[in-house]
């Protein structure tokens, strides 16, 4: 594996900006994904539109997809940010939006790949909406899980290198309030405020967090009202709970669905739910011992495990019943802030770990026989 042709192949797919909400950005950006993908594969990808989404699948060999290897093009960075933000490589650092979470994991799946003598039974998936909690590849990603022996998950690392070996599950909930507007000065005790209404709602969703359980039920985006002088009739706010088991997910399900209103003549409304499972160690471990294994047989680093709370396709691959190993990505840090960055020096060793992890999964079989 060659480090220049490595980063050449990173900063292709860093300087395609690809914002998940801009449909137009997510295809440009999956053009380029198929380039880089066919030069290092020499197979064209399918390109699978959901939704208006451009999802890319690599299918090698003849035969059954034995081993699944996970990735994401789409990032959270709006379009203008490389201009803010360019993709640079200084002093062994590699910066640029995007290149940590996760397109140098992209790329690091093409050349682990294109290292091996036989990819009989490898499935690449690169899905463009995964910072959207994956709402049009979901069914695509769990379709090809259930088939697979194992699935390999190619986020960014957690700190130092580690491996997510557990990852909380997520619920996402919008609550929505009606109440009835008045003017505010001459006569709002004929109002139903429903600001007021959000603010009973907010406090009793918050409580529903359980730091023994390791949940958290947070209310984040809120809006309500229309102008300053009027009381206001209609509001929202947006709910993020992280849970590290499929019990705590349903509490709180079954608790938000109870949700009732405090004003008179307040209505109310909870939309969502569910939207990934928990990642147990459960999943993660036969992988997790054959992955040190092989990374000690390769003079790397021992590789450590940690639990994040954070969720990724992972989740949905081991939600399925899928032996699944995350964060076998690039090595970093600052996900999701200016700072974002690869440590370049690690780059060829999580490379090579990938690959022959790879080939011994495709010799051996995955944990799951």
């Amino acid at each position: 594996m060659e480090l220049r042709e490595l980063l050449g192949d990173v900063r292709e797919l860093v300087e395609c900006e690809s914002p998940s909400a801009d449909l137009a950005a997510v295809a440009r950006s999956a053009d380029v994904v198929a380039r880089v993908g066919l030069r290092r594969l020499g197979v064209e990808p399918e390109r699978i539109v959901v939704d208006g989404r451009t999802h890319l699948r690599w299918r090698l060999g003849p035969g059954p997809s034995r081993v699944l290897l996970v990735g994401h093009h789409d990032t959270v960075w709006p379009i203008g940010t490389l201009a803010a933000i360019p993709c640079t490589v200084e002093a062994g650092v590699l910066r640029g939006p995007g290149c940590f979470d996760m397109k140098a994991g992209v790329a690091m799946m093409f050349h682990a790949l294109a290292e091996l003598e036989s990819r009989r039974g490898v499935t690449v998936l690169v899905t463009g909406d995964e910072e959207l909690g994956s709402p049009s590849s979901r069914e695509l990603i769990e379709e090809e899980a259930r088939v697979a022996e194992a699935a390999l998950v190619l986020e960014a690392s957690a700190d130092g290198g580690a491996l997510k070996t557990e990852r909380k599950g997520v619920s996402l909930y919008d609550v929505r309030v009606r109440g009835r507007a008045a003017h505010a000065g001459l006569e709002p005790e004929h109002g139903v405020n429903a600001t007021i209404e959000l603010a009973h709602q907010a406090l009793v969703v918050a409580a529903l967090g359980s730091r023994d359980d390791g949940t958290t039920v947070t209310p984040t985006l809120a809006s309500s009202g229309t102008t300053t002088n009027t009381v206001p009739a209609e509001g929202s706010f947006a709910v993020d709970v992280r849970v590290r088991t499929p019990q705590e997910q349903s509490r709180v399900d079954a608790a938000m669905r109870s949700l009732r209103p405090v004003l008179a003549g307040a209505a109310l409304e909870v939309n969502g739910g569910p939207n990934r499972p928990p990642l147990d160690a459960a999943s993660s471990d036969l992988l997790l011992r054959r992955a040190q294994e092989l990374a000690a047989r390769l003079g790397l680093p021992e590789l450590t495990a940690r639990a994040v709370g954070g969720a990724s396709d992972g989740n949905l691959t081991a939600g399925v019943g899928t032996p699944t190993l995350d964060g076998l990505g690039a090595v970093g840090g600052g996900a999701h802030a200016a700072d974002e960055h690869v440590l370049v020096d690690e780059l060829p060793g999580r490379t090579r770990l990938l690959g022959a992890l790879v080939a011994d999964l495709l010799a051996t079989g995955g944990p799951r026989r």
